[in-house]
């Protein structure tokens, strides 16, 4: 699917998500986007972002629906990125906690849990979250950042977010950076190999929103041209 324009990115149409939104920051950056709700245009895709406002259940029912959540397996498989984005980073865990226990797509072992009472001293914090928020790499150590969407961005950067639930991964490793909300750090990003996920809204976070969009074109030209 790559031609003279460059490799194309399939943003993932499954009825949940600000699609056009993130269709207009990938073109601010140069990076030819289509919204899709076909697996196998997503599949021929270079690359894919999953978008997605709203609840775990509801979204997995309508990706297995249009079997949606098998082409995003093998993206994966394929060695293409894929970037979640919010709703997006819970799908790819195991499993999620809203409404009872419902699988996820099962990309990263882990879960998706609600807040819990989050609190800032006596004052307790309202779910879900929702404003500006600083994100740390994971351990204080810029360098976790190499390589991903991240990369470039300020330590203690601020992203807006709305969201009351978030992912607790199995294995640290894929941690890519925290946030904290009150008393609770909750990972915030994720990076395992070809995947990268964020809680928060980059096409909604100014400036340092575009530059993980401009990082995430430059991993998707670079995977592109391993792959050709």
């Amino acid at each position: 699917m790559t031609d003279v324009r460059g490799p194309v990115v399939a943003i993932a149409d499954y009825g949940m998500g600000n699609l056009y939104s993130v269709k207009l920051a990938c073109e601010q950056v140069g990076l030819s986007s289509i919204v899709s709700s076909s697996p196998a245009e997503v599949r021929a895709a270079d690359a894919v972002i999953l978008p997605g406002i709203g609840g775990m259940p509801d979204a997995m029912t309508a990706l297995r629906a249009t079997r949606m959540d098998e082409a995003l397996g093998r993206i994966v498989a394929d060695g293409k990125p894929l970037f979640g984005i919010c709703l997006g980073m819970q799908l790819l865990m195991t499993e999620g906690m809203e409404f009872g226990r419902h699988a996820g797509l099962g990309l990263l072992r882990g879960a998706v849990v609600r807040f819990d009472a989050p609190h800032d001293g006596n004052r307790r914090l309202k779910v879900p979250s929702i404003g500006w928020n600083k994100v740390m790499p994971q351990r204080n150590d810029p360098r976790r950042w190499l390589g991903t969407p991240l990369e470039g961005t300020q330590t203690g950067e601020f992203f807006y977010f709305v969201h009351s639930f978030c992912v607790v991964p199995q294995e640290p490793e894929v941690v890519a950076a925290t946030t904290r909300y009150g008393n609770v750090e909750y990972c915030s990003a994720v990076h395992c190999g070809n995947i990268f996920g964020c809680q928060f809204h980059p096409e909604r976070s100014g400036p340092a929103g575009l530059q993980v969009y401009r990082q995430f074109a430059a991993v998707v030209r670079r995977t592109a041209g391993h792959l050709s």
